[in-house]
């Protein structure tokens, strides 16, 4: 370890390499931690790679007490979790200089986030007579912005071994391989060697039809020794992470749907943070716009907002180990609590939905605690099929794949008529003409959607019975329809922006001139620059031979000026 401590900071680049130096790394990661057990400090921070990153104080002591387990674990060996984490202290400027293109092309539920970090976390606790305490304990943690739990925890499986094992400078090695990778670019399949591996990865893109399976990887033939391919960098194995609420699973649909306050108690730090992630990924393509915590303990800066009992809890969903939080966390409505994950030959246990008022403070048995009556009633055939599957010896990706096709599918019918609803609000291609700015996007009006359900309801593509009306009107008052809302008016106002900009290049400017005044003329050039800038800023969905041909528009009207006005107009 001292060699790594000592290892002096690697000399930076040529300007030319890179615009800046770790520009490349800290487009997959912003650092790796090192977090130790210390006598007299407890969790302490022992490394943070690259050396000139700067994590807040209050951040470090997150991420040290986020990276080991939260109750006392008496097992021995390796552990995999990931947690998320608030990041304080404001924007930061990062090494990596994206102007939002990967957001841009990325499907919503990959966003490369603003205000969290994801920490992915390899925990390691072996007996070693040589401690103090008898005991070696230490993390070596990723910290990143991106959702890739499957991609960084098959990365630590490759370093974390080694680096604790041989305790060299290896870690400084991985980093600056890291930083010889590729962007992660949506839309393309990548080779990302590291340690003499060669992982190979496809980036999903916005474009990509949901719920088709990942492109067929190539290159492998080039490929000596053959790469490790990932069939997805962020895609959890849904079917044993809801192994034992597999009957229950339209209800924790509908309770993710509406944005209810969910505490996930489990016995350890990876099953609670692998279902509290199955959770936030089950409403694909639909972008889950609560807060979630894969991995929560007692130190959390965030913990008394959240044991509050003087406001209703937040919608967020928590995942928690400590069983002190079964006290603190009694008032909240939908307490899921689940044993160890043991894949068997048969359906496993499946968990009671119980009342609130049965939970124990000390002895809480596995449940679904909760008052909640569901709105659709359970999908039968689901789990005859998963029953199916398990007595045919059917692997757990493709009982996966099938579970995932159920879920998109029942997000899809419920969503699809809200898409042609809000589509129906927007102004027609005919209304749109050059000189006037273009027409308003159409009030969203609950109560007219709700009069189209009768012919285009979800009926029409879903099997399932159950009162759909009262699902729309509760979903109307949770924060996932507010950013769904949000997202798809933005993009129907850019789009309103491009059609406008292509009426313009279609008009006749000159005869329009004709009858203007200078200050008319001049107001438009304003204008028109105004809208030039904005649809650059913005990376409106416009080619960029309108884009040009505007451009000319202005210089034509320029000219048709006096001159004084011309170098007045040229110099701003």
């Amino acid at each position: 370890m001292d060699a790594l401590c000592r290892a002096e900071p690697r000399p930076r680049r040529p300007a030319a390499a890179s615009p800046l130096p770790w520009a490349r790394f800290s487009a997959w990661l912003d650092c790796v931690c090192v977090v130790t057990f210390d006598l007299e400090l407890g969790q302490a921070m022992e490394l943070v790679y690259p050396y000139d990153f700067r994590l807040t104080e209050k951040e470090k002591t997150s991420i040290c007490y986020l990276s080991f387990p939260d109750s006392y674990s008496g097992g021995l060996g390796d552990t995999q979790f990931s947690f998320r984490l608030r990041q304080s202290g404001g924007q930061r400027t990062a090494h990596y200089e994206d102007d939002g293109e990967y957001n841009r092309e990325a499907p919503l539920t990959l966003q490369r986030e603003s205000a969290h970090y994801f920490g992915y976390v390899y925990f390691r606790q072996v007996k070693d007579s040589s401690m103090k305490r008898g005991y070696f304990q230490k993390s070596l943690v990723l910290v990143s912005r991106l959702p890739y739990v499957n991609l960084f925890q098959s990365l630590l499986q490759l370093i974390a071994p080694e680096y604790f094992d041989k305790l060299e400078p290896c870690l400084e090695a991985v980093c600056n391989e890291i930083d010889q990778w590729p962007p992660p670019v949506p839309g393309q399949t990548l080779n990302l060697p590291v340690m003499g591996v060669v992982i190979q990865v496809r980036i999903p893109s916005r474009v990509d039809k949901p719920g088709s399976s990942p492109v067929k990887q190539f290159n492998q033939e080039n490929l000596l020794p053959a790469p490790l391919v990932l069939p997805s960098i962020h895609e959890l194995d849904l079917f044993r992470c809801f192994q034992p609420v597999l009957i229950h699973i339209q209800m924790l649909w509908e309770l993710m749907l509406l944005g209810e306050p969910i505490v996930v108690m489990a016995p350890s730090p990876t099953v609670s943070s692998e279902l509290v992630l199955a959770l936030t990924s089950c409403l694909a393509p639909l972008r889950y716009c609560c807060d979630y915590r894969p991995y929560f303990t007692i130190h959390d800066s965030e913990f008394k907002e959240y044991t509050t009992r003087t406001q209703a809890p937040p919608n967020i969903v928590v995942g928690v180990t400590n069983p002190f939080f079964i006290k603190t966390l009694q008032h909240w409505p939908h307490i899921l609590r689940v044993g160890e994950l043991k894949m068997s030959g048969d359906l496993p246990k499946q968990v009671k939905v119980k009342k609130l008022t049965k939970l124990k403070t000390l002895d809480t048995k596995p449940g679904i605690y909760t008052s909640y009556k569901t709105f659709l009633h359970k999908d039968k055939t689901l789990i005859k099929r998963l029953l199916k599957g398990i007595q045919r010896k059917r692997p757990s990706e493709v009982q996966s794949a099938l579970l995932r096709r159920h879920l998109l599918e029942l997000t899809q019918s419920f969503i699809i008529p809200l898409e042609h609803y809000i589509a129906s609000l927007m102004p027609l291609q005919r209304a749109i003409t050059p000189w006037k700015n273009p027409p308003q996007i159409r009030p969203f009006r609950q109560d007219d959607f709700m009069k189209t359900l009768e012919h285009a309801g979800p009926q029409l593509t879903c099997v399932l019975k159950g009162d759909w009306l009262g699902l729309y009107r509760r979903f109307f008052r949770s924060p996932n329809f507010d950013g769904w809302y949000r997202q798809r008016h933005k993009e129907m106002t850019q789009k309103l922006e491009a059609l406008h900009l292509e009426a313009i290049c279609e008009a006749n400017i000159a005869a329009w001139m004709k009858d203007k005044s200078e200050v008319e003329i001049v107001d438009l050039v304003l204008k028109l620059r105004e809208k030039l800038v904005r649809a650059r800023c913005q990376h409106l969905p416009v080619k960029e031979e309108t884009l040009r041909r505007v451009g000319l528009y202005i210089e034509t009207v320029i000219d048709s000026l006096p001159e004084d006005l011309q170098a007045v107009l040229h110099h701003h």
